[in-house]
């Protein structure tokens, strides 16, 4: 099976390389070119793709792969909402995904958010470098015996309630499926979650339901001085009406991985860039907010993972067999 690579990555390609020694029937060529409808046609000749978070997997994209014969379209990642899965489904393509890589390191990086803005650990770091050794606008708060709000508690989510709770916090979380696994969680309504918790962290799916969970009404829910840490999918927060919150200082500090904006800044230097109408520049102006661009999942034991998935999935897809991470 030949497979084409797009957006790789230095990284990716090691990882990917180092694993591919135990799959020869399956052939790699990479790409630095993100998928788009404009390089979608640079996959004919091969069976399949693979792509990512980041990638234009819509209608004219799909339509173009067809056109090349592709068959697989394979996901090194967990989320799927870039996929027209219906236009795949319709022309016969079969997609998966890799649904869960490391929790533990997306749920480590949602805490370093959560402590990093609360701590001042940002400001901090430039302080010291320019020789500041004051403790002016530095100041937080405990989390020991505050509440931590877990919106979303699937393996990620679960990994986070569990790390709370070591911290010594009251755990209480909404998800329309209570896991069991988490006895020492209280499971409590949507609004009950904003209004009693100190620490609200998302870890939920982007679907229709969940798109703009976070928007003025549900900001005005939330008591005063919560700080809130995004480390799922951009779309389940509203940013305008986040900035709102912030001008209006409902929040004690913010914490994204993600946003909605970074489509076109994940993984991308833009340090030489002017953006002008950025709402990511915006956000960054505030001296209580902490960006990072999409690197929660980025640990050594998570990429191992993407990479064994993700072949996994394409020799089994070879074979005529069924691995559980089918979209369709």
């Amino acid at each position: 099976m030949k497979i084409l690579f797009y957006d790789t990555k230095s990284y990716d390609k090691e990882s990917f390389e180092k694993k591919n020694q135990e799959y020869p029937e399956l052939q790699i060529d990479y790409l630095k070119s993100e998928l788009v409808p404009g390089t979608a046609a640079l996959a004919r000749g091969y069976d399949a793709i693979c792509a990512f978070v980041s990638s234009d997997v819509g209608t004219k994209t799909i339509e173009i792969l067809h056109e090349c014969g592709i068959k697989l379209i394979l996901m090194r990642c967990a989320g799927f909402n870039n996929v027209d899965i219906d236009k795949a489904s319709q022309l016969g393509i079969k997609v998966l995904r890799v649904p869960g890589y490391s929790p533990e390191a997306v749920a480590e990086h949602a805490m370093a958010l959560a402590l990093t803005a609360n701590r001042r650990i940002h400001k901090a770091y430039v302080k010291v470098r320019e020789n500041d050794f004051s403790l002016s606008g530095l100041m937080g708060f405990n989390f020991y015996q505050k509440t931590a709000g877990i919106v979303g508690t699937g393996k990620i989510g679960a990994a986070m309630a569990r790390i709370c709770r070591g911290f010594g916090m009251k755990v209480i979380a909404y998800d329309t499926f209570q896991n069991p696994d988490l006895d020492f969680v209280t499971y409590v309504t949507m609004d009950e979650l904003l209004a009693k918790s100190d620490l609200i962290s998302l870890h939920c799916p982007l679907m229709d339901e969940t798109y703009h969970l976070i928007n003025r009404e549900t900001i005005q829910k939330m008591k005063d001085g919560v700080i809130l840490v995004n480390t799922s999918r951009g779309g389940l927060v509203k940013t305008e009406e986040l900035i709102e919150g912030i001008r209006a200082r409902k929040f004690f500090a913010v914490g994204l991985d993600v946003y909605e904006e970074e489509k076109k800044n994940v993984f991308e230097d833009r340090s030489d860039d002017i953006m002008e109408t950025s709402v990511t520049a915006r956000l960054l102006s505030f001296p209580n907010v902490v960006i990072t661009s999409h690197q929660g999942f980025f640990t050594q034991e998570a990429l191992e993972a993407i990479s064994e998935t993700t072949l996994n999935n394409a020799r089994a897809f070879l074979h005529g067999e069924t691995t559980g991470n089918e979209v369709i």
